[in-house]
């Protein structure tokens, strides 16, 4: 299995058994970036401030512990900001239908 099979494994296990936890907000964030990621058009640049940051947000060792009350994902809230807006030229409709479509899936809509 490569590097990104194994990223993408461990992103969307975190993904479904934390949903709830983490938050909407969190969850859209990586969404874009995770599709982003996935179009061709992405350079190759973007791609690897995208991988990095979702690495950092499946790996368990963190500067802030995900297990922590409140506080847990601040960390990764932050990073997962910083590189939608690093690579947010990369981040289009289509990218925000994907993650709409799937952040409805988990969550139900937003009117709801």
């Amino acid at each position: 299995m490569s590097t990104a099979q194994s990223l993408e494994l461990c992103f969307w296990r975190k993904i479904g058994r934390y949903a709830s936890r983490i938050g909407r907000a969190l969850i859209q964030k990586a969404l874009w970036l995770y599709y982003a990621a996935q179009r061709p058009q992405t350079p190759i640049w973007a791609k690897a401030t995208i991988y990095a940051a979702l690495g950092y947000f499946v790996l368990p060792l963190d500067i802030i512990p995900d297990l922590i009350p409140g506080a847990g994902y601040v960390d990764d809230l932050g990073l997962l900001t910083g590189s939608v807006v690093t690579v947010a030229a990369h981040i289009n409709a289509e990218v925000r239908e994907q993650a709409s479509a799937r952040l409805a899936d988990w969550f139900g809509s937003e009117s709801e």
